[in-house]
């Protein structure tokens, strides 16, 4: 795989940015969304190779754009699996909160697990605390296991967990070990990934979110040197024949990062729509607009930052 397909994959999520930023605050989800999937699909087909969606806006018959097993590409050169959200964060582009990103990861046939559309529970971290997750494990026996190997005490450590009901006994539990707690509206993906960058102030992802997000996080931690476990949590019995469809049977197995995304030559890409835990949003000016975006490869392990002006009168793609 080519180390310059990781700066092309960044083109692709720079193009959805671009376009689903346009529709920050206006209430407006579904259009939020579109403008992203077109202006996704759109950019891959200039990059010079052969994906097939993983992961994808859903199966063929959900999505006429970005479908699990569509093809994207040029049509040349290497051929790659795909795992993409063109926008994870639609709402929070609706609603003009934080954290939506567009995300873009490639790997080599076979690199990514092909989860169902449903949740799954997750503890991530970065390098420092790599191998110390353990998902059978209780929240508090996890935090004492990340705070000795980070050489550090549990209340110097920053959890991230999405706000939501059904983590009521969590956050309760993380609260009476001491450690402090960063919840979260939106975007656990953008939280997973920050543990990844010792910058970033998040240390560890607990809880419940979306099952795709967990292989997103895992192809970005493969490359950063963290670590992730997860393990489904369907809602119904819907999401449990879902899941069944793609293969998997054993609903309680619990997945480390290797099993999300194989180790091997991993490319991640994410730009910032909203300002979020490690990317800025998109900042429009006259006649132009700034992104800020991250991309990373797990061969060489180097993490860069992007900063990109666009001029609309020279790039009317975007």
């Amino acid at each position: 795989m080519e180390r310059n397909l990781a700066l092309e994959a960044v083109r692709v999520t720079e193009a959805a940015a671009l376009s689903s930023a346009r529709w920050m605050g206006l209430g407006n989800q579904k259009a939020a969304a579109q403008a992203a999937v077109d202006a996704m699909r759109r950019a891959f087909d200039a990059v010079p190779f052969r994906g097939t969606i993983i992961i994808g806006e859903g199966e063929q018959e959900e999505s006429p754009m970005l479908f699990v097993g569509e093809s994207v590409g040029s049509g040349e050169g290497p051929e790659l699996d795909v795992a993409l959200d063109p926008l994870e964060g639609a709402h929070s582009v609706a609603e003009g909160r934080a954290n939506a990103v567009s995300v873009v990861a490639l790997a080599e046939k076979g690199g990514f697990l092909p989860v169902p559309d449903t949740y799954m529970e997750k503890i991530a971290v970065g390098p420092r605390a790599k191998g110390a997750v353990d998902l059978t494990r209780t929240p508090a026996q996890n935090l004492q296991q990340i705070a000795d190997a980070m050489k550090c005490y549990v209340e110097d450590l920053t959890v991230a967990i999405l706000d939501r009901p059904r983590h009521a006994d969590l956050i309760r539990e993380v609260r009476e070990m001491g450690a402090r707690l960063k919840l979260i509206q939106h975007g656990d993906l953008s939280a997973a990934i920050a543990t990844g960058l010792p910058e970033s102030g998040v240390d560890v992802l607990m809880g419940v979110g979306g099952a795709p997000e967990a292989v997103f996080a895992a192809a970005a931690l493969q490359c950063l040197g963290g670590d992730i476990q997860a393990r489904l949590r369907p809602r119904n019995e819907g999401e449990i024949e879902r899941a069944r469809r793609h293969g998997i049977r054993e609903l309680e197995r619990i997945y480390g990062i290797g099993d999300l995304a194989r180790p091997g030559n991993i490319m991640f890409a994410a730009t910032g729509v909203t300002d979020g835990e490690f990317l800025r949003g998109v900042r429009f000016f006259g006649g132009g607009a700034r992104t800020h975006s991250l991309v990373t490869r797990s061969r060489s392990g180097t993490v860069r930052f992007i900063e990109a002006t666009h001029r609309f009168d020279l790039s009317p793609v975007y």
